[in-house]
């Protein structure tokens, strides 16, 4: 079995290598910090996902920022700024669409293959019951979105592939410290397992859905 794990050397992407190849699969990893994966820069992401052989049975991309290393993530309307809200759209939604651009070729055509993304229950609008956090919520909504359309696309020509988003639950990496507050942390091998559990388990008809850790549809 291959995997291809974009984000390998973040918490959760890093976590997901390991298991896979403690399960003896055969991972590529890309980064920006060893591959120079930069999924801000066009050119950068279409040098390294061209370079890529398929097909591959899992692409996981482990992307994402709360929010610009400069700033915070926004409490209210007047906190937006356009420059931030374009950083985190440019990691959160427009990176992976550029990868997916690369998916029909990456997978197989007859037989199963999984195009996992991470989203966030925040990107939810049915479940915002709270406000704020505009520009990784409404990114992360994108990011649903474009999953959502190219599952649809992928399905008519590939027949067996699965294309989803999935909530790892609130994960204790750099990424959360400064922000977990009150919620519930798991730790970032066992978030590995459980989203792989998830994987193992979505057939076609799951395809194009937006489930969190324990295997549960969340509402868009």
């Amino acid at each position: 079995m291959r995997a291809l794990v974009i984000g390998a050397t973040g918490g959760i992407g890093a976590a997901v290598t390991a298991q896979l190849q403690g399960d003896g699969w055969d991972v590529t990893g890309l980064s920006r910090s060893v591959d120079g994966f930069d999924v801000g820069n066009p050119a950068s992401v279409e040098r390294c996902m061209a370079a890529q052989e398929g097909p591959f049975d899992l692409i996981f991309i482990a992307l994402g920022i709360l929010a610009p290393l400069w700033g915070t993530p926004e409490k209210s309307l007047s906190a937006i700024k356009s420059e931030d809200m374009a950083a985190v759209f440019t990691v959160n939604a427009i990176g992976p669409a550029l990868i997916l651009r690369h998916a029909a070729r990456l997978l197989s055509k007859d037989d199963r293959g999984v195009i996992a993304t991470l989203s966030a229950r925040v990107g939810s609008i049915g479940d915002n019951k709270i406000g704020g956090w505009y520009s990784y919520r409404a990114s992360k909504a994108a990011l649903n979105q474009i999953v959502h359309g190219a599952a649809i696309e992928l399905g008519r020509s590939h027949k067996q592939s699965i294309c989803v988003a999935l909530h790892p639950g609130t994960v204790a990496t750099s990424f959360t410290a400064d922000y977990a507050g009150r919620h519930k942390t798991v730790e970032p091998q066992d978030a590995a397992k459980n989203l792989l559990n998830v994987i193992a388990n979505l057939t076609p008809d799951n395809t194009g859905g937006f489930y969190d850790y324990a295997g549960q549809e969340i509402v868009w």
